[in-house]
């Protein structure tokens, strides 16, 4: 790495640090202030990052505000309208000691110090705003990277970073593998990252060498399951949406569906109708772009593993880095299709008629992000989650959970720890300290 680099980034660290020694972050005033400015120009720079979303990931004008700007906003919203109650100390009923005197407690709420963010390419907007207003929300400082492979949404998160904030108080720093290794050396007081769970363990691990209290959201294969009395038009619509924005690449996407032997080939069929539907002159290219082309191989690579399976679709273009909505049936866990996270426009099929046998073979494997039930009967549903563990789950739906910002997300296992949105983001980015006072 060029010296000139490491050392400004040793400086906006050291800044940093040196800027919330003043305590001026602690400030419920401050954080309001520095919020409402940071969503004027957010928002005023709408039409940059819709543009650098398309040129990067081929989003749509619409999704791109639904699902990566309209939910930081929402968000933010939010979190301002509850960050004063939230912040507020708990005091605790008197409890008497055995000396005889009382007890007089309360639980506060720290800011843990300079946090580091480090954003996903799949919704670089989202995924690294949202973390971001957590963090100051709960009063702390923080250091952005946004992923290498979403440049031109990296150039614009810096620039609206740099006129929204003082680098003392939130700063970018661009780069890859090289710039996120010097910054995992650093003295951080807090991290959040999202990304593979294979980068994940070298986070963690670099966590653990000092001890520096994290957050990682990961991603897995989770599961959907749809029931033999499902609404099949309700089913292929919510599975729709939900596996192919984005071009397949969301980490809570429908990874792969277990349907009843009884109601597979209808399912199959009202895909291929929807599909057709949606796209009659061919999806290529009309859900987005694939990260990389080095990405459209690798799932390329999945159909040539198992050309006799493919049963819609497969059709890409490396050099545009479009790929189509595609659909395998006759699958079993021995295809390579089912070795990983597809994290691509991919939906397999495998069938069952024993739900005993499916929740064995989805526990056997790590545990999930997401799970996805599609039934009319709450019983099977209930005892559905009963019976598993993902980071989180829905029923006859798939990522509204996301958006829900009275509700934490997060995984559990190798898809994950900690949670986040709304008042679980304010608890994650703070330390809980109890305060106790004999009378």
């Amino acid at each position: 790495m060029d010296a000139q680099l490491e050392q400004h980034i040793i400086e906006v660290f050291q800044n940093q640090k040196k800027f919330f020694a003043t305590h001026q972050t602690k400030s419920i005033d401050f954080r309001i202030k520095q919020l409402e400015n940071f969503k004027k120009v957010f928002v005023a720079h709408t039409d940059d990052l819709c543009e650098a979303l398309f040129t990067d990931l081929g989003k749509s004008r619409q999704e791109a505000e639904y699902a990566e700007i309209k939910l930081v906003v929402d968000e933010l919203d939010y979190c301002l309208s509850h960050l004063e109650d939230w912040a507020k100390p708990v005091e605790l009923p008197p409890v008497k000691h055995s000396s005889g005197s009382d007890m007089i407690s309360k639980i506060t709420f720290q800011p843990y110090g300079v946090n580091y963010i480090v954003g996903p390419f799949n919704y670089p907007v989202q995924l690294t705003f949202s973390p971001l207003v957590g963090a100051l929300i709960a009063g702390n400082t923080a250091i952005i990277k946004p992923s290498e492979n979403t440049p031109n949404v990296a150039q614009v998160i810096e620039k609206i970073v740099q006129e929204a904030f003082q680098p003392e108080y939130v700063n970018v720093i661009q780069g890859a593998i090289e710039e996120n290794t010097l910054l995992l050396s650093l003295d951080f007081d807090y991290i959040f990252f999202t990304g593979s769970p294979n980068v994940g363990k070298i986070v963690m691990k670099a966590a653990a060498e000092k001890l520096i209290p994290l957050t990682l959201e990961l991603g897995g294969k989770s599961p959907t399951i749809v029931h033999k009395d499902a609404d099949l038009d309700k089913t292929v619509q919510r599975i729709a949406r939900g596996k192919w924005m984005n071009c397949g690449q969301t980490c809570v996407a429908p990874d792969y569906i277990y349907v009843h032997e009884s109601v597979k080939d209808e399912l199959i069929l009202r895909f291929k109708a929807y599909l057709d539907k949606t796209y009659p002159d061919s999806s290529l290219g009309k859900i987005g772009k694939i990260v990389s082309q080095q990405q459209v191989k690798h799932l390329a690579g999945y159909l040539s593993a198992a050309e006799d399976k493919l049963v819609y679709g497969g059709k890409y273009d490396v050099e545009s880095r479009h790929f189509e909505a595609t659909l395998m049936d006759h699958v079993n866990w021995d295809d390579a299709v089912m070795q990983q996270e597809i994290f691509g426009p991919i939906l397999p099929f495998l069938t069952y008629t024993d739900i005993n046998v499916v929740l064995d073979e989805i526990n056997s494997r790590p545990k999930p992000l997401a799970l996805y039930i599609f039934s009319e009967d709450s019983r099977f549903a209930e005892d559905v989650l009963n019976r598993t563990t993902s980071g989180d789950a829905e029923i006859n739906s798939t990522l509204i959970h996301v958006g829900a910002h009275f509700l934490p997300f997060g995984g559990v296992g190798t898809s994950g720890m900690g949670k986040y949105h709304g008042k679980f983001s304010f608890e994650t980015f703070s330390h809980t300290r109890s305060v106790l006072e004999l009378k």
